[in-house]
C-alpha cells in the first residue's frame, strides 16, 4: 500500500511529529487542524480553509469528507459555527462528532479533523 504524506508547513507539525494529512487505503486523514481569527468562527472557516487545501493537494475535496470531528473548549460556542458548517458540507454531510475539550493553546476556539475518500 503506497502511503502519502502532506505537510503544510505549520508549526505543529515539527515540534510534535506530525504531517497535515496521510493518504493510505483509498482515504485522506486530515489531522486536527485549528484557525487563526479572535472569533470561534473566524477560527473555524480559517481551519475549513486549511483542510480544503490539504484536501486538494491530495486529490481529494470537501465534498468527499465522510467523516469529521469537532474539538472545543466551550460546546457553547458551536452552535455559531453551524451556518458555516452547514454551507461547507451541505450537499454532502459527512458523519460527524463534536468533542468538548481542552486544546494546544487556549487562543484556539475549535480544531477540526476529517477523513475524506482519496
Amino acid at each position: 500500500m503506497t502511503i502519502t504524506r502532506i505537510h503544510s508547513g505549520g508549526e505543529f507539525e515539527a515540534k510534535l511529529g506530525y504531517c497535515r494529512a496521510v493518504v493510505a487505503g483509498g482515504f485522506v486523514h486530515v489531522a486536527g487542524t485549528v484557525g487563526q481569527g479572535d472569533e470561534v468562527t473566524a477560527q473555524c472557516r480559517s481551519a475549513l480553509e486549511v483542510i480544503r487545501g490539504a484536501l486538494e493537494k491530495a486529490g481529494s475535496g470537501m465534498d468527499k469528507v465522510v467523516r469529521v470531528t469537532y474539538y472545543l473548549p466551550d460546546r457553547t460556542e458551536f452552535e455559531p459555527c453551524w451556518p458555516i458548517l452547514a454551507e461547507t458540507f451541505g450537499d454532502n454531510p459527512p458523519a460527524a462528532t463534536m468533542i468538548e475539550t481542552g486544546l494546544i493553546d487556549p487562543k484556539y476556539r475549535i480544531e477540526i479533523e476529517v477523513t475524506a475518500l482519496a
